[in-house]
């Protein structure tokens, strides 16, 4: 039986990613994704037991510029995706695809010991895990 080559989400996840805080508006996040280059914003925990959430281009698309509302008027925490589900650095891309496609995930933050690391999406699982996997 061939060995099949296991290529786990810490190898492909990448880092183009912000924190900020929920009461940020719309109109900063994107002036610091901008200037960042990043895609995904993590918007921090409020206190301890709090959960992390996400914040797409998608979602800005949708809930801000398809319903016509001010970027300076809206803030992250209003249209954020809360709580995200996390994925673990060492999870085989396979599963994470599974997991992508039984919660309709389009990027999940990859944490580990409660900080998160990096974003993995379509893009990374596709182009840097299905292209490089082996059969």
């Amino acid at each position: 039986m061939k060995n099949k080559k296991t290529i786990v989400v810490r190898d492909i996840m990448h880092e183009r990613h912000l924190e900020l805080d929920g009461i940020a508006t719309i109109q900063q996040a994107l002036d610091a994704m901008k200037a960042n280059n990043a895609e995904v914003v993590i918007i921090k925990k409020r206190y301890p037991h709090d959960a992390v959430g996400i914040l797409l281009l998608s979602d800005i698309v949708k809930k801000v510029l398809a319903k016509d509302k001010a970027p300076e008027r809206v803030n992250v925490y209003e249209i954020m995706s809360k709580p995200v589900i996390p994925v673990e650095p060492e999870l085989d891309v396979r599963h994470c695809a599974r997991l992508f496609e039984r919660f309709g995930l389009s990027n999940a933050p990859v944490v580990e010991n409660g900080k998160v690391l990096g974003i993995v999406s379509y893009n990374e699982l596709v182009f840097d895990g299905l292209c490089e996997l082996t059969y």
